[in-house]
């Protein structure tokens, strides 16, 4: 195969899997949905909480201006994904900021306006650095730090499942899609040697194997067709 042929190839191949990498985000954005069905039917955030798509949000806007030209001109791909999940996140926060109680919508106003403050610092930061190499690795391991963060906090669920024998808080689907979208987005840094993508993502598909193991591992034993899928409050 020429040099040119051995391009095209890789080219298409890291295009075919961005694209699938997008669509299995869906998976992972759409997941919080019956919960605020809930929150929504109910007309309370009861005991859920907010934090995780605050962190979300953070994770997806870090990751957007990594993919940005100004930044990494050659990951468009991964600038779509974290601008829907951005969009995602603003959705549910604006949601839960209109049915959460008085002092935790304060609190949660709070910390949408400390991710916004610190990703301006990381934007006009990165900007001061001239040298276009160091500013990607600048960006880079922010968002890899940001990306390994967010998929090794899963792990407090896979020993809730190991301790109760129950996988009743670790739905199927969303242990499906985010090993689905983690391995695209491996094969999509892989191929296009970048270890800022594929470092994280390669943790991301070792943490959704393990999970999708003790899903079918603890599945007979499991009550989770008795209740709805939940977010388990990190606060």
């Amino acid at each position: 195969m020429s040099l040119f042929g051995a391009y095209f190839v890789s080219e298409v191949g890291k295009d075919a899997a961005g694209v699938a990498g997008n669509m299995f985000a869906f998976g992972l954005f759409l997941s919080p949905i019956p919960t605020f069905r809930r929150i929504i039917r109910n007309g309370s955030t009861e005991m859920f909480s907010g934090l995780p798509y605050v962190y979300s949000l953070l994770n997806c806007l870090i990751c957007l201006w990594y993919g940005t030209p100004l930044i990494s001109p050659d990951n468009l791909l991964v600038t779509t994904v974290n601008t829907i999940g951005g969009v995602f996140q603003l959705v549910y926060i604006t949601l839960f900021l209109v049915y959460a109680e008085k002092a935790r919508k304060v609190r949660m106003l709070g910390l949408l306006l400390a991710v916004l403050g610190i990703f301006v610092i990381i934007l006009v930061g990165s900007l001061q650095i001239d040298d276009s190499a160091m500013r990607r690795m600048f960006v880079g391991l922010l968002s890899c730090a940001s990306l390994i963060s967010m998929f090794a906090s899963p792990l407090f669920i896979i020993k809730l499942v190991i301790r109760t024998k129950s996988v009743e808080f670790m739905p199927f689907y969303l242990s499906l899609s985010t090993f689905l979208m983690s391995i695209s987005f491996f094969l999509y840094g892989l191929v296009s040697y970048d270890a800022f993508i594929y470092v994280p993502n390669g943790i991301g598909t070792v943490l959704g194997i393990v999970q999708l193991i003790l899903y079918f591992y603890y599945k007979s034993s499991s009550s989770e067709n008795c209740r709805q899928p939940l977010i388990v409050s990190y606060e």
